[in-house]
This record gives C-alpha cells, sequence and structure tokens, in this order.
C-alpha cells in the first residue's frame, strides 16, 4: 500500500555495521498471538537487573531485520543495558500493521496488538524487566502502531515515540489491513474529545496511568499527509489531560528547521519544516525522551510509569 519510501526510511536511518555482545533471536512461543506476529529479540550479554525494554514495530515494506539494521538500539541496548524486541508484521502483501481491526484498537481484544504485547509480557518474565520500563517507537506504519499500544494498552507502556504516523483510530475498519486514503491524505478532522473518545473506548474503565507520547511528523509529508499531525496533537493533549496550547516551544531543535512543542511533561510535537515521509532517524531524541541512558542511584530516579 504505502510505497517504497519505506526502503529510503531504511538508508536514512542506517547505521554502521555494529559491534554487537549477542544476536537477533527469534522466539517462537510466547503467548497469546492470534495473528501470528514473528517475535525477534536482542538480548545485551551482559544485562542489569530489572532492565528496561524497547520495542521497534517495523515500517510498511520493512522488516524486523531491516528496523533492527536500520536503527541503533541494539548496540544502545549493550551501551546502557536495555533489551529491544522487533516484531514482524504477518502481513505479507505490504508487511504493513494492523492498526484498523476492533482487535487491534481493542485492550486485549487480539490481532497484531495483543501479539506484540504477548511479547512484551513474555520478556518481561523471562529476564525479570522493569514492568515500569517498557516502551514503544516506530516509523510510519511502526509509528501508527505506537499509537496503537500506548492507547489500547496504558498499563503496559511507559511512553512512546511515534514517527510520521496518524492517530489511534484514524485507520479504523473492517479488516485487519485496511487503508484509508482519507486518514492518510488529512481528511479526518476530529475534535479533541472526539479523537480521546476513540483511545479511552480502547480500554472502558481504564483510569490508571497514561504514557506519555512523543510524535514527529514533516511538513512535506504526501504520504501520511501534516494535518495528521494536528489531528494527533488535539488527540493526546485530551487523553492526557493538558492543553492544546503548548506550554514551551524551541526552535531549530534537534535539526534545523524542526521545532518543538512541550505540553507539559507527558506530551511533545516536533515540526519538521520542509522534511517529507522520509523523517530522518534521530535515536537520541528518542532515547532521551525515554530516558534509557539513565543509571539510577539512591539520589536519581530512571523515568518509569510512576513518573507520570
Amino acid at each position: 500500500m504505502i510505497t517504497s519510501l519505506f526502503f529510503a526510511l531504511l538508508l536514512a536511518g542506517s547505521t554502521t555495521a555494529q559491534q554487537l555482545s549477542s544476536t537477533l533471536t527469534q522466539v517462537k512461543d510466547f503467548g497469546p498471538n492470534p495473528r501470528n506476529v514473528t517475535m525477534y529479540i536482542y538480548v545485551p550479554k551482559n544485562l542489569p537487573p530489572k532492565p528496561p525494554i524497547i520495542v521497534v514495530p517495523h515500517w510498511c515494506h520493512g522488516t524486523a531485520q531491516d528496523v533492527f539494521k536500520g536503527r541503533p538500539y541494539a548496540s544502545l541496548g549493550d551501551q546502557y543495558g536495555f533489551i529491544s524486541i522487533y516484531p514482524d508484521s504477518p502481513n505479507k502483501v505490504d508487511q504493513c500493521w494492523d492498526v484498523s481491526s476492533n482487535a487491534s484498537l481493542t485492550h486485549n481484544g487480539g490481532g497484531d496488538a495483543l501479539g506484540i504485547v504477548s511479547m512484551v509480557r513474555w520478556t518481561l518474565k523471562k529476564y525479570g524487566g522493569d514492568k515500569d520500563r517498557v516502551f514503544v517507537t516506530g516509523t510510519s506504519s511502526g509509528a501508527m502502531m505506537t499509537q496503537v499500544l500506548v492507547g489500547s494498552y496504558p498499563d503496559v507502556f511507559a511512553a512512546g515515540s511515534a514517527w510520521a504516523g496518524v492517530p489511534f483510530g484514524c485507520f479504523a475498519g473492517d479488516g485487519f489491513d485496511v487503508w484509508s486514503d482519507a486518514c492518510a491524505t488529512g481528511k479526518i478532522i476530529k475534535t479533541g474529545p472526539e479523537w480521546a473518545a476513540l483511545v479511552k473506548n480502547a480500554y472502558p474503565g481504564y483510569n490508571g496511568i497514561r504514557p506519555k507520547l512523543q510524535v514527529l511528523h514533516g511538513t512535506a509529508d504526501t504520504v501520511l499527509y501534516p494535518q495528521n499531525f494536528q489531528e494527533e496533537i488535539k488527540q493526546w493533549t485530551t487523553v492526557l489531560g493538558v492543553s492544546a496550547t503548548p506550554t514551551e516551544t524551541t526552535k531549530d531543535t534537534p535539526l534545523a528547521g524542526w521545532t518543538r512543542y512541550r505540553y507539559g511533561s507527558k506530551f511533545e510535537a516536533y515540526e519538521a519544516e520542509g522534511v517529507d515521509h522520509n523523517i530522518p532517524n534521530q535515536a537520541d531524541t528518542v532515547m532521551d525522551f525515554f530516558d534509557l541512558r539513565c543509571n539510577a542511584t539512591a539520589s536519581k530516579a530512571c523515568f518509569s510509569r510512576a513518573s507520570c
């Protein structure tokens, strides 16, 4: 469905050969997985107690191996002591994620989302991971899945970072691989409360901590139009109960022409002037938002769900 731009995404975000302490490994039996999502995991050789976990769903026309090679989270995990999970879509037509089905858009409802959450739950148990420091980040279809996961499973994730995506529920449809041209081209416009209702209806009655979220979008995106950036802001500021008026605006960060808007401490949005769908990878921005370089001491705690 989405074009070969995603191969350019891989090249734009690729790194030199990583010197790794371990290898990418497939896990076959990890729990409920109704759509047969494939699990790959990278576990550093020297793992600290209660390691954080980051999930990195790939883009359309990408694979778990592509994102493993094209993003530096494995080597960063070696350096800072966290596990990375790389799910692989069961949709072999275009490798896009199920961000449309009612199953994925419902807590414990099934779909690709439940398969990915089962990977997290398995990893937490297997490696004694920190259940309060589970994160997810992805680009395009991976960004859509990022927002699906923090929306449908707010009890699992501490934070998400979504690059060039669309709001939770924007692609909703009858099926596991529905393309919404109306959403992609920015024609689905809702109020903040209307968008927030989609998220809250995914887990009725949930009154616990909501994950914090970071979104990034280019102003020249012609695959998932920039209006989706505005709709994301309306959705997540309402979900998180903060004003849609930024509390802080910073120009030229992390790159020239980028503007960061912060809305309190739980939501931030980056607008990249002149950037198309191939938004440049900025892993440092994600690492900082997730506080994954943190080493807890008696005087300093690392960011976790309890911090939200």
